[in-house]
């Protein structure tokens, strides 16, 4: 069932449970081999979506961060030891992945994204995962990801709660169509101020990784025009929709944002992409708020 597909015997007794699903069979775990995604922020979201994407057979994975393992991240960044304290997050990070699937090809970044390199660095990526920690590099990678014409699956996380969706440029919003602009400095907490169970970084990296699979292997529902909000305190889920906002400021009908800029902030870490849920209308009147 896999011969054409040219799998080692290793490669067909790895993904087995892969290639006997009908939706996905040898064809889609060559697609998974042969793909490439990039992960910006190896943190709490990161983390399990590194794993997960590894074990799955994505066959190029880039991460991005420039920060080093601290004490305070061991409670839910689950790609990192304690033998870790004090090394940068990518080559814990590496080799987490290096001894899970070794024929993965990993490719560090240890940078902050900006204006003048974020396109260089995601135009070779099939899709952009956001795991990131501050509202100015959310705003750039969505509208890199716009001017790129790539898929950026976004979540955010504080408290008990977490936010999800899929921005496709050309089918569905971007995230400036929900959250045109960010918040006022100081309106959103960050998990240092508001605190974070450990698990629910967890939940929302697992459900973007799924939607990374179903992205590159062309199979399921993605999360396009979607936002899913997660209450774990409560084990509730609940989707709202989202539609393209014909007046955002980078797809909309009269763009006024043609070039890539750095936003700037007064103060703007969340730790691991605290949600944003701005002033945006949407269609069945109510915010994208677990608890509203």
């Amino acid at each position: 069932m896999t011969d054409c597909f040219n799998f080692t015997e290793e490669q067909i007794e790895r993904y087995a449970r892969h290639i006997i699903l009908p939706e996905i069979g040898g064809k889609g775990q060559s697609r998974l081999l042969s793909s490439h995604v990039l992960i910006v922020g190896m943190g709490g979201l990161g983390s399990p979506v590194a794993l997960y994407l590894t074990a799955a057979g994505v066959g190029h994975i880039g991460i991005v961060d420039s920060d080093q393992v601290d004490r305070t991240n061991l409670q839910r960044q689950v790609i990192h030891f304690t033998e870790d304290l004090g090394s940068g997050k990518l080559d814990s990070a590496r080799r987490k992945m290096a001894a899970m699937n070794p024929e993965i090809l990993v490719t560090p970044y240890p940078l902050r994204l900006n204006a003048s390199n974020a396109l260089d660095v995601l135009k070779d990526y099939d899709v952009i995962v956001d795991g990131t920690d501050n509202f100015p590099t959310r705003y750039l990678l969505n509208d890199a990801c716009v001017f790129l014409k790539k898929p950026l699956v976004h979540a955010g996380v504080i408290r008990y709660e977490g936010q999800i969706s899929v921005f496709k440029p050309g089918i569905g919003p971007c995230y400036r169509c929900i959250f045109p602009e960010p918040p006022p400095a100081g309106v959103i907490p960050s998990c240092r101020e508001a605190g974070i169970l450990g698990v629910i970084p967890g939940i929302l990296g697992l459900l973007q990784a799924n939607e990374v699979l179903k992205l590159l292997l062309g199979i399921g529902q993605p999360l396009v025009g979607h936002l899913l909000l997660v209450d774990a305190l409560h084990t509730e889920f609940r989707k709202v929709q989202i539609r393209r906002n014909s007046g955002c400021a980078i797809c909309g009908e009269r763009p006024t944002i043609t070039r890539l800029e750095d936003v700037v902030m007064e103060t703007c870490e969340l730790e691991e992409g605290g949600i944003c849920f701005g002033n945006s209308t949407f269609e069945n009147g109510v915010p994208p708020t677990p608890h509203g």
